[in-house]
């Protein structure tokens, strides 16, 4: 069995669809900086926001696997649409714990909203499946929760197009019906949403207050790792991994832009693997090939 020390030196392990859930792990390296992470983008299968809830399951099935093999002591599912309809699927099939991005965010809205008219902005998926209405709803059965899909967003940040004319037009169609409702909270439901938050507030004005699910989920990583006793208090050179499934070229140019730094140790790895079963992770940081089945590494061109 392992010993506490070994289980607190574990790594946070992160998926989602892409590079969204970037701005979930860069609020979690501000938060928790000596907790080693591993980052998984399922850039083959992006996007889940238009894929059937069976689907996107089985696909977040398919990455927790992959970075349970990793020897992870914590999964945080930075995707809202796989959260919506997979989150109890992957509770029941690990003991590790696992946060993902609706709970927090619901939470962080009903303490936030003083009129009880909170609005919720997000993928068709994400708004389709009602879970923050019913997350929301479940917290305070009071309160009023109005949503609205907005699915251009995704691509505008994806550009780079988050702060000039086109952005605030956009914004402004798909947010028109929010400054008419009377909400008073918006909840940013897609994790490439807060890279929009300039634009978003401009179209909005000062009086709806914006809830970051990235900030909220780090958050709530943090205290559930504190109650189990799992933080990690010491750790000279904190590693950082990130595996993608296609394209990592451009999921380093995306996404140093949602970190705001570079990003090292990138791998291409197929999911599910060819074989049944993947022999560990180098512990992240290692800086030597990773031992698992369907790696390919791209250090080289993406470091060079």
């Amino acid at each position: 069995m392992s010993s506490g020390h070994d289980r607190t030196s574990r790594p946070i392990g992160i998926f989602d669809s892409g590079v969204g859930g970037l701005t979930v792990l860069k609020e979690l390296l501000e938060l928790l900086p000596l907790e080693d992470t591993i980052y998984l983008g399922d850039t083959a299968r992006v996007p889940y926001g238009i894929r059937s809830p069976e689907t996107v399951t089985r696909y977040a099935v398919e990455n927790a696997e992959f970075l349970l093999r990793g020897g992870i002591k914590l999964i945080v599912v930075a995707c809202n649409t796989a959260s919506a309809v997979s989150l109890e699927v992957l509770r029941s099939m690990t003991s590790v714990p696992v946060v993902g991005v609706i709970e927090p965010g619901a939470e962080a809205a009903v303490r936030a909203t003083n009129n009880g008219r909170i609005g919720v902005i997000g993928t068709e998926a994400t708004i389709q499946s009602s879970a923050y209405h019913r997350t929301i709803r479940a917290i305070d059965p009071g309160v009023e929760v109005i949503g609205a899909a907005c699915p251009l967003f995704v691509p505008l940040v994806e550009e780079g197009w988050t702060d000039d004319e086109l952005a605030r037009a956009v914004a402004s169609r798909y947010l028109g019906e929010f400054r008419r409702s009377g909400v008073d909270t918006l909840v940013l439901g897609c994790t490439h949403y807060p890279l929009l938050k300039g634009a978003i507030g401009e179209v909005l004005g000062q009086g709806i207050r914006l809830i970051d699910s990235a900030v909220e989920t780090a958050r709530a990583v943090k205290e559930v790792l504190n109650s189990r006793g799992l933080l990690r208090r010491e750790n000279d050179l904190p590693g950082r991994r990130y595996f993608v499934t296609d394209a990592p070229q451009r999921f380093k140019r995306i996404g140093e832009r949602f970190l705001g730094s570079r990003l090292e140790h990138i791998d291409l790895v197929e999911i599910p693997p060819p074989e049944s079963r993947g022999r560990p992770f180098d512990p992240p940081g290692a800086g030597v090939a990773v031992g698992v089945s369907g790696v390919r590494s791209q250090r080289g061109k993406e470091e060079g």
